[in-house]
C-alpha cells in the first residue's frame, strides 16, 4: 500500500536521499532504478491512479500537489538531498513544482525539458541541472547507429567517453606507439582484451585483436578515432 503518512517521522534522511516528482514512464523507471540501487526515494504524483500502480514497486510513494509548499514539507520533501521534477508533459506545472523545491531549499534539483524553451525557462527559475532524455538519448543513438561507437557517453558539452572495437590497424602495436593523443588529442582510458576484463590503458599495452577501447575527448576528436580503420 502506498506511504500515505506524513514523513515528519522518518527525519534523519541517509545521504544521498532522491525526491521524484512525476511518474510517468521516465520517472517511474527512475524511481524503481534509484530503489533497487539502495537509495532513499519518495516518489509523488498528482495522479492517484499512477500512484497506485507504484505502491508495490516503491517503499515511499504518495499522491500529492507538488506545487503546494506546505504539501511538500508536510511530507518532508525539504529533508531530500536531491529532487527529481520528472514531469513528462505541462510546461507550466514543471516549471511550478521546480519552483516549489527551490523555495523549500532542496541542493540539487534536476528538471526533465521537453523544448529548448522549457530548459531556458528551468533555468532561469533556479534548476540546478536541467536534462532532455529524448534529445540526449537521440544524439546518443545518432553515434551509436552507424555500427562504429559501440556506446557514447557524453560528460559535458565537449567531452564524451566512447566505446570501440580496436582498428585493425591498431592490432600489434603498443598504444604509446600509435600515439592517438598526440595525433589527435584522444586518450585510451582502458583496453578489454578478449576473454579478460577492463583494464587501465597504459603507453605500454599492446593491442589485440577483438580488443574493445574506451575513448576520451572531444567529439569530433573522438569520431575522427573511431573512422579509423
Amino acid at each position: 500500500m502506498a506511504d500515505q503518512t506524513s514523513t515528519n517521522a522518518r527525519r534523519g534522511l541517509p545521504a544521498g536521499s532522491v525526491l521524484i516528482v512525476g511518474l510517468g514512464r521516465f520517472g517511474g523507471s527512475l524511481a524503481r532504478t534509484l530503489v533497487g540501487l539502495g537509495t532513499e526515494v519518495l516518489a509523488l504524483d498528482h495522479d492517484a491512479r499512477l500512484v497506485q500502480s507504484h505502491a508495490n514497486e516503491l517503499p515511499h510513494v504518495a499522491q500529492a500537489d507538488a506545487t503546494d509548499l506546505t504539501a511538500l514539507r508536510q511530507l518532508g520533501a525539504h529533508e531530500y538531498d536531491t529532487a527529481v521534477v520528472a514531469i513528462g508533459a505541462g510546461i507550466e506545472s514543471s516549471v511550478l513544482v521546480t519552483a516549489a523545491l527551490i523555495d523549500l531549499g532542496i541542493e540539487r534539483v534536476w528538471a526533465k525539458a521537453i523544448t529548448d524553451q522549457h530548459a531556458r525557462i528551468l533555468e532561469r527559475v533556479g534548476a540546478h541541472r536541467v536534462f532532455r532524455p529524448e534529445a540526449e538519448m537521440g544524439a546518443r543513438v545518432a553515434h551509436l547507429v552507424s555500427g562504429r561507437m559501440l556506446e557514447y557517453l557524453p560528460l559535458d558539452d565537449g567531452f564524451v567517453l566512447a566505446e570501440m572495437s580496436a582498428p585493425a590497424a591498431f592490432v600489434g602495436r603498443a598504444l604509446g606507439e600509435i600515439g592517438l593523443r598526440a595525433a589527435h588529442r584522444v586518450t585510451v582510458v582502458c583496453v578489454k582484451h578478449p576473454g579478460e576484463t577492463f583494464t587501465y590503458a597504459e603507453a605500454s599495452t599492446v593491442v589485440r585483436a577483438g580488443d574493445l577501447l574506451v575513448l576520451a575527448g572531444s567529439p569530433d576528436d573522438v569520431e575522427q578515432v573511431v573512422r579509423l580503420r
